[in-house]
C-alpha cells in the first residue's frame, strides 16, 4: 500500500524497528547496511545477485550527531549497492560542530577527550537502530589540534546514545616558539645583563628596555592566550612571574647603580647632563685658546697673522662639531 502511493519510508516489519549495522566506520565516514526485504528478488527469475541502484529512488537512513551544534550528512555517490535478499550497503559522509569541553590548564601541552554522540531516528521502539562495528581514524590533524585517538565508549544514565569519545591533542611546537621561546630569550637576556658595567647607564637602559619589550609582547599575544574558564591556564601565571622577575630586577639594577655611583642621577637612563656640562667645558676651554691665540703682534709679518687666522678657523670649525655633537 505504502509502494503504491509513493511513501518514501524506512521498510516496514512486524517488530517496527530496522537495524543499521554500520560494519566500519572511518571517523567522518560511516559504511552502513540495512536490510529491505521489499527490494529483494527471486533469483531464479533475475539470476543477478546484486545491482547499483540510485541513492534517491530508495529510503536510506538519516544519522545525526545528537549532541552538535551543527551537524550534515551526504552521500558520498550518488548511487548504492543492493544484493538479491534485500540488503542494502551504502557510504555517507558526516561532518558536525560539538561543543566540547577541554581542560586547558597545560596549555600549550593540553589533551583531553571529547564525545561525539552518533544516532538514528527512533520514537517510541519504532525507528532505527544502530549497531557499530570497527572504527579507525584517518587523517585526524586539522590546524592546531591533532586527533590521538577515537574509540566507542557509553556514558552513564545515557544508555540511548551511541558514543565515539575523540581524544584530541594540541599540536605545542607552534605555541611553544611564539608564547614560551620569546619569554625564555628574554628572561636569560636580563640575567646575561649582569654583565654589563654599573656606570653610564647602559645596564639601566637595557633592563628598562627589557621590560618594555616583554610588557607589548604581552598586549600583542593576549588574543592568543585562551579565554578564562573554571580552570585558568597556567601559562598565565608564568608569563605574570616573569614580569615581576624582570621589574625587579631593573628596580635592583637601578639601586646599584646609584649605590656604586653616589649620585642619584645615575638611577636614570640618561647623560644627557653629563654630555652637556663636558660640552660647556670644552667650550669655554675654546674661548680661552682663542682668546690667547687671537693676540697678534702689531709687528707681525702678513704670512704669519694669515697662518694664525687659518689656525682660530680651524679651532671654530671643531669648537663647533663639538658643541652640536
Amino acid at each position: 500500500m505504502l509502494i503504491k502511493k509513493e511513501y518514501l519510508s524506512q521498510p516496514q516489519n512486524e517488530s517496527c524497528l530496522l537495524l543499521i549495522r554500520v560494519p566500519f566506520v572511518e571517523y567522518q565516514t560511516l559504511s552502513v547496511e540495512w536490510t529491505d526485504d521489499e527490494l529483494a528478488w527471486d533469483k531464479s527469475v533475475y539470476e543477478y545477485d546484486q545491482v547499483v541502484l540510485p541513492v534517491s529512488k530508495i529510503w536510506t537512513p538519516e544519522l545525526h550527531v545528537t549532541n552538535g551544534i551543527i551537524t550534515t550528512m551526504k552521500h558520498s555517490s550518488h548511487d548504492l549497492l543492493l544484493y538479491s535478499n534485500g540488503t542494502v550497503k551504502h557510504t555517507v559522509i558526516i561532518n558536525a560542530e560539538i561543543n566540547c569541553e577541554v581542560n586547558l590548564f597545560n596549555y600549550p601541552f593540553a589533551a583531553d577527550s571529547c564525545p561525539v554522540a552518533i544516532q538514528a531516528w527512533t520514537a517510541d521502539g519504532c525507528g532505527t537502530e544502530l549497531l557499530l562495528g570497527g572504527l579507525k581514524v584517518v587523517d585526524g590533524t586539522h590546524g592546531d589540534w591533532k586527533t590521538e585517538n577515537a574509540f566507542y565508549a557509553r556514558i552513564l544514565n545515557r544508555d540511548d546514545r551511541n558514543y565515539i569519545m575523540v581524544e584530541l591533542r594540541i599540536k605545542y611546537l607552534n605555541p611553544f616558539i611564539t608564547l614560551f621561546l620569546p619569554s625564555i630569550l628574554i628572561i636569560l637576556a636580563d640575567v646575561i645583563s649582569f654583565a654589563l658595567p654599573l656606570g653610564g647607564g647602559e645596564r639601566n637602559c637595557f633592563k628598562v628596555t627589557l621590560v618594555l619589550s616583554f610588557t607589548m609582547f604581552l598586549i600583542i599575544l593576549n588574543n592568543e592566550l585562551p579565554g578564562d574558564g573554571q580552570c585558568s591556564p597556567i601559562i598565565r601565571t608564568h608569563f605574570c612571574i616573569s614580569l615581576v622577575f624582570l621589574v625587579l630586577s631593573m628596580l635592583v639594577s637601578l639601586a646599584l647603580t646609584g649605590l656604586a655611583t653616589g649620585s642619584i642621577n645615575s638611577l636614570f637612563c640618561t647623560k644627557r647632563s653629563a654630555t652637556k656640562n663636558t660640552a660647556n667645558k670644552e667650550e669655554k676651554a675654546d674661548e680661552e685658546a682663542k682668546a690667547d691665540i687671537s693676540v697678534v703682534p702689531l709687528d707681525a709679518s702678513e704670512e704669519h697673522n694669515r697662518m694664525l687666522r687659518k689656525v682660530v678657523n680651524f679651532l671654530e670649525d671643531l669648537a663647533a662639531k663639538q658643541l652640536k655633537s
